[in-house]
């Protein structure tokens, strides 16, 4: 019994402070509140069949169309985001479960019902469509209207899209079925850490525990935690494999040359973005060799382990900070972007934007969720003693307050920026505090303790997520060659570019080809290369706004408002840089070099 007083185990969902938690009141004050005005939304998808076949008739069947469908998806926004929400607080929970499976089913029919739009509006004649878009009541829906017209030759007819529209739900099965898995069915164990405290292990305390000073609590962490994901690999690699399918169907049957290619036409997205991206890291390979044998010294190793890359090399400058201390850490470095910007975060990060400690059966990882009409939400699973999760926080809050002036200079049809830019507003951030974090160093062992830290930040940002996309592009590529993604294919080819990415004198432990069966962003295709390309398009736009003036802020602040009201290459032109061009990811990687250098030189 005196033992399991040690433990430091979870607490439940119930047990949680509330002042620690999200007030979802600004979505709806209740479950019941959120169940009367579901049941109201459902009864709105019949009401499509009123527009179907007069689309074409004029511009006042067209607008009464467009408008109704704005309205119903707008609330749907709202019912779908607060049931999300929901499951996210505790996976297990069967009624908040239920909660996002109905609204999916809803979803679900409501794009059956809507799917006669897309191709009825393709359907009325190039000239016509134009003579209409020149029309005073069509003016707000021109940008949307030309977009969809994009899509003229990777849209079916109407029996085509109502049968795809019918497989939405069914389509995120194998997601669903990840998360289940990973976050409410298994079981870690627990773990003695470095002050002889026994610690649960989950996907929240395993990054603590990578950051621990004593290397046999790193090693034993990762050891028992990859223990789990190889005792479920195969159902893992069935899950993975399901979602590639899905991605590769889709395109497929849209007409497109491939997955790929599927996933970078919305953005608009130059296919020599994503293969300029893998090839300017490639060339940096070497000096990322460089690093990982530096820090082998300076950790003063025999040979070198995954499980070795996340502490920091002088971890005695490790610090333990509280929300609170953190909260007022990420304000003042985030100063430079005025006044409006402080106040509203601080506003947030006091109060109940966020959700904030890690409880039993909580989402692990992080996220910002913002809504058109509602507060932009963060999911934490804050540690005090870890200081990525500071800057993961100050990331969120990017995200978040992107949403926040988006939803208040855009109308609801161009407020929802794409992923491509988000990763710029979030990544910016984090920028802003390393530089505010370096600028406050009294010593040189603080300082090397920061740049290894941004050292690590750009190797973990631009160098990882790109081996991650890499990985998607050869995975997605297999499939459509006809070749079945067994576990063996998949750690095979994981463990190729583990040995490209890491360098010959890195040890590659089996395990960590496991590694490709828990990325939960695998299971949304082609989304981690934005992470990289979004923090080298961040230090041009984070150098610009410090060594500027008004112009250059007002830039900045006029690209977080954009929301989609353009294309994202065109966004980030207004805010001064060309992400169309290798120039930025070489510039982020350049300063990668730079920084190995500085810390070689102070240990």
């Amino acid at each position: 019994m005196s033992n399991s007083k040690k433990i430091k185990s979870l607490p439940p969902r119930s047990r949680v402070k509330p002042a620690d938690t999200w007030d979802l009141l600004s979505l709806y004050s209740s479950d019941a509140a959120w169940e009367k005005a579901f049941r109201q939304w459902g009864k709105l998808t019949r009401r499509y069949d009123v527009f179907r076949g007069t689309l074409s008739r004029g511009v006042a069947e067209l607008v009464a169309c467009l408008k109704f469908d704005e309205k119903f998806d707008r609330q749907g926004e709202r019912l779908g985001t607060y049931a999300f929400l929901k499951t996210t607080e505790d996976t297990a929970n069967s009624d908040s479960q239920r909660m996002l499976g109905r609204y999916q089913h809803v979803a679900s029919e409501a794009a059956q019902a809507a799917s006669f739009i897309r191709p009825e509006i393709l359907a009325i004649p190039a000239k016509k469509l134009q003579a209409m878009l020149q029309v005073k009541a069509l003016l707000p829906y021109r940008l949307l209207l030309e977009r969809l017209v994009r899509y003229k030759p990777h849209t079916l007819g109407k029996a085509e899209e109502r049968l795809l529209a019918m497989q939405t739900e069914m389509a995120g099965t194998a997601g669903r079925a990840f998360r289940q898995l990973t976050d409410a069915d298994m079981q870690f164990g627990t773990i003695r850490n470095e002050r002889k405290e026994t610690v649960e292990l989950s996907h929240a305390t395993f990054s603590a525990l990578l950051h621990s000073p004593q290397r046999s609590v790193r090693r034993k962490a990762f050891d028992q935690y990859y223990r789990q994901f190889q005792s479920h690999e195969n159902t893992l690699a069935a899950t993975l494999a399901g979602s590639i399918q899905r991605d590769v169907f889709e395109a497929k049957s849209r007409g497109y040359d491939s997955a790929l290619a599927a996933a970078l036409f919305p953005d608009h997205m130059p296919p020599a973005v994503y293969d300029n991206l893998i090839t300017a890291v490639h060339d940096s390979l070497p000096v990322v060799y460089r690093y990982l044998e530096l820090r082998r010294r300076k950790m003063r190793l025999k040979e070198i382990h995954h499980y070795d890359t996340y502490v920091p090399i002088l971890s005695e400058q490790e610090s333990r900070r509280t929300w609170k201390q953190a909260t007022r850490t990420i304000l003042r470095s985030l100063e430079p972007l005025g006044t409006q910007y402080a106040q509203v975060l601080e506003r947030g990060l006091s109060g109940r934007w966020c959700d904030r400690y890690p409880n039993r059966g909580k989402q692990s990882g992080a996220f910002s969720c913002g809504t058109f009409d509602g507060d932009p939400y963060i999911l934490m699973n804050y540690q005090p003693d870890v200081l990525d999760h500071m800057f993961t926080l100050t990331h969120e809050a990017g995200h978040s307050m992107h949403s926040y002036y988006s939803a208040r200079q855009q109308p609801y049809r161009y407020y929802d920026y794409v992923i491509f830019v988000a990763e710029v507003a979030s990544t910016f951030n984090e920028q802003l505090l390393g530089r505010h974090l370096l600028a406050e160093a009294r010593t040189d062992a603080e300082r090397a303790y920061l740049i290894n830290r941004d050292i690590d930040a750009v190797r973990g940002t631009i160098i990882r997520q790109t081996m991650f996309a890499e990985f998607e592009k050869i995975i997605h590529a297999l499939v459509e060659a006809g070749e079945p993604l067994t576990v063996d294919c998949l750690k095979q080819e994981y463990g190729k570019l583990l040995a490209a990415y890491f360098g010959p004198d890195f040890v590659i432990d089996e395990a960590l080809k496991l590694e490709c069966l828990r990325i939960p962003h695998f299971y949304r295709g082609f989304y981690v290369y934005k992470y990289a390309t979004g923090m080298s398009a961040a230090i041009a736009l984070s150098e610009r706004v410090l060594a500027g003036g008004p112009g250059e802020l007002k830039d900045y602040l006029t690209f977080l408002q954009g929301g989609c009201s353009q294309d994202p290459l065109d966004l980030l032109r207004g805010a001064g840089v060309d992400m169309a061009s290798p120039e930025p990811v070489r510039t982020a990687l350049d300063r990668f070099a730079t920084l190995v250098d500085q810390l070689d030189e102070l240990l």
